[in-house]
């Protein structure tokens, strides 16, 4: 094993930060130490988790085979979200990226009509294209509310399995989908400030539909999600309830303190060409001039300890809004809270709840 002296920065930054995202978001934590204990270079990153990965597919299938869908559910789940880890930030190498992309999403997608409950996978059309999401609806409820899930800069559908089930267990179904710039959008389609448009073509998708609340939308973003999430209510009144998920005021401010990893994602993602071009980009991604259009219920995550998003944007977002707000500033919390999770994720839920059902 590399001394730490030894090792890449990045790896030490990932180990460092990462280990709580990632293990409550469905990473086994023998599998984060095995990983980052034994790479001591960031060119080595994706491939490790593609190794990783892998013996979680190879499990899921003998599962499935042998008829145990409950643990084949499990094992492609856990494929999926370390193949997802392996390239959410790995933005230099397109070609180990795609291939862990292409994992990602084939063994989530095993994993989805076996799930408990069982999920599907959606086609939104949008602008002559499409967007996928997963849609996930409780056990013995007739037309549920939903919770729209907005992504955030690395995040994507197949990362939501655990941020899914507090909505599912409280009667609320769920359509975690990946918007321009994200997951299986982001190679065609450029990150965009005006998060209501592609929102307004899920919400459109859902009224197609019979098995849906239409009357209770409630919408969810994480990261920068979390300024996607209240940008969309600010402009689309059919949703009931937004939470923001530790999510920027004003993202351009958030970008110039952002670690390095983080800044090269928004450049590929935005497909920008350099970093003045990206800086351009997320300029315009600033909630000042349309927080007061926000009249639904708003709940807000913030973390004092966020090294990513600058923990007085909470605070500056709740005094910008008109509507009825709900802050909870979780003290010892970084970023997304993922090292206290169980300080926000039932507490929100049951806000949700509560708006969405009354």
């Amino acid at each position: 094993m590399a001394r730490n002296e030894e090792k890449d920065s990045k790896i030490v930054a990932a180990a460092t930060h990462w280990a709580h995202r990632m293990v409550t978001n469905g990473v086994p934590l023998a599998d984060f130490q095995d990983v980052t204990n034994n790479l001591s270079s960031w060119e080595n990153w994706c491939e490790a988790w593609m190794k990783r990965g892998e013996i979680h597919a190879l499990m899921g299938e003998g599962s499935f085979f042998a008829g145990q869908l409950i643990s084949a559910s499990e094992h492609f789940r856990t494929a999926a979200v370390c193949f997802h880890f392996g390239k959410f930030l790995f933005v230099h190498n397109l070609i180990q990226m795609k291939e862990a992309h292409n994992l990602t999403i084939s063994n989530y997608n095993k994993a989805l009509p076996i799930m408990t409950p069982p999920g599907e996978r959606v086609k939104i059309p949008f602008e002559g294209r499409v967007l996928y999401g997963n849609l996930r609806k409780p056990n013995g409820i007739e037309n549920p509310p939903i919770v729209i899930m907005c992504m955030g800069l690395d995040s994507t559908k197949e990362e939501m399995y655990t941020n899914e089930a507090p909505f599912l267990m409280r009667g609320m179904a769920t359509l975690a989908f990946d918007g321009p710039g994200q997951g299986e959008a982001e190679f065609e389609m450029p990150i965009r400030f005006d998060y209501e448009v592609p929102v307004g073509a899920v919400i459109d998708f859902l009224e197609y539909r019979n098995d849906i609340d239409l009357n209770n939308i409630g919408i969810w973003g994480v990261s920068l999600g979390g300024y996607y999430a209240p940008r969309a209510a600010a402009f689309e009144k059919r949703i009931k309830a937004c939470i923001s998920l530790t999510g920027p005021f004003d993202f351009a401010e958030a970008f110039e303190r952002a670690p390095a990893l983080t800044r090269e994602a928004f450049i590929f993602r935005s497909h920008s060409e350099d970093l003045s071009s990206a800086q351009n980009a997320a300029k315009k991604m600033n909630l000042s001039s349309v927080a007061d259009k926000i009249t639904c219920p708003l709940y807000i995550v913030g973390g004092a300890l966020d090294r990513v998003i600058p923990p007085d944007h909470a605070q500056k977002l709740t005094n910008a809004t008109s509507g009825d707000v709900t802050l909870n500033m979780v003290e010892d919390g970084t970023h997304v809270v993922n090292n206290r999770p169980y300080k926000y994720r039932s507490q929100s839920a049951d806000w949700m709840a509560e708006n969405l059902t009354r």
